[in-house]
């Protein structure tokens, strides 16, 4: 059995989405079990012979502050979930709340991983060859040192082998151009030590990209500073808000527009649908001694489900374990990042 912990409170919805998640996840993957963490009376209806309930009285709301998380809520959903991992008693847990509550009390009780100085969110997104470009960091660390960005490739490498089976990932560095003479200084000395864990067979590394090859699938993984990915993200989930704003002014407009747009349909409906974030939902926190996945905080049934579903593959296929293994491989070319270590702003909520 793989047992996830779920903080059922979390996120806009909370118990109404989270729950129903949860039961039709337990009905699709017979070998699960998940713990359930929330209140009693928001928990008190649900019932499953690979489910447990476990009490919290207190939620971490999506407009509280890190301190308040960390030192007022100290019988949060959010915390005692991430507790279930801490004690051993979960591989992973699934959480549509606060981020910035999320990673502060993630990193507090968890900590980071030996060679790891700052965690990194990673997140896949759709590109044009029907798969996934994992990009990290959507948004953790604001300001990055060469060193992070190298710990950031490194963390990604494992989560795509694990969650894809390819042990070998291509790795992009984004960047204003192709050409290794661009960019900020943090920008090529990042280049230059993606390029010695290439040539010591510790990355794949491909080069610096662009942000276009994101969805182009030019490379598996993009790294980033978390400024840039977090930008990125939210530009990324309003595209397909806006296809469908599209379709249906043009189904409210004349004869002719009415039309085209019923032509036009199909093509825009299957565009939408292969953008559609509830579909790729589950950002896994990396660099943790635990795994830790966030859902969007307005997921509904559908994309939370889909976080759980990020969560249990990673547990299952032992990413913390691959993580670890891919890190002690690089230590020589991590040891740097000490020195540049500066404390981690979260960017986005």
């Amino acid at each position: 059995m793989t047992t996830l912990a779920v903080d059922c409170m979390g996120g806009d919805h909370g118990p109404r989405v989270t729950l129903a998640a949860c039961r039709q996840f337990l009905e699709n993957h017979s070998e699960a079990r998940l713990l359930l963490v929330g209140s009693p009376e928001a928990l008190a209806g649900f019932n499953h012979s690979r489910a447990r309930i476990i009490h919290a009285s207190e939620v971490v709301t999506m407009d509280d502050a890190v301190e308040v998380a960390l030192r007022r809520k100290k019988d949060s959903s959010m915390r005692v979930a991430i507790q279930q991992v801490k004690n051993g008693q979960a591989l992973a847990v699934v959480s549509a709340g606060n981020t910035g509550a999320l990673m502060a009390l993630a990193r507090y009780l968890l900590k980071t991983m030996e060679g790891i100085d700052r965690p990194a969110i990673a997140y896949p997104m759709p590109n044009a060859k029907g798969g996934v470009t994992t990009v990290l960091d959507l948004g953790a660390n604001v300001d990055c040192t060469q060193h992070h960005l190298l710990q950031f490739a490194v963390m990604g490498s494992a989560l795509v082998s694990a969650l894809s089976n390819d042990e070998n990932p291509s790795v992009g560095l984004l960047n204003i151009g192709e050409e290794i003479i661009k960019g900020s200084e943090v920008i090529k000395k990042a280049g230059e030590l993606l390029r010695s864990a290439a040539n010591a067979g510790d990355l794949n590394f491909y080069g610096n990209v662009e942000g276009n090859d994101i969805f182009k699938g030019t490379v598996d993984i993009v790294v980033c500073d978390g400024f840039v990915g977090n930008v990125l993200l939210k530009t990324s989930e309003g595209l397909a808000s806006m296809i469908g704003g599209f379709l249906k002014e043009e189904f409210s407009r004349n004869a002719l527009t009415k039309l085209a747009a019923i032509v036009a349909y199909p093509v825009l409906t299957s565009f939408k649908n292969r953008v559609d974030h509830r579909r790729y939902n589950g950002a896994a926190f990396l660099g943790l001694r635990g795994l830790v996945f966030k859902s969007h905080g307005s997921a509904d049934e559908v994309a939370f489900g889909q976080a759980l579903n990020r969560a249990y593959d990673a547990a299952r296929n032992q990413l913390l374990d691959r993580v670890q293994m891919r890190i002690a491989r690089a230590r020589p070319l991590l040891a740097g990042a000490d020195a540049d270590a500066r404390p981690a702003e979260i960017a986005i909520n």
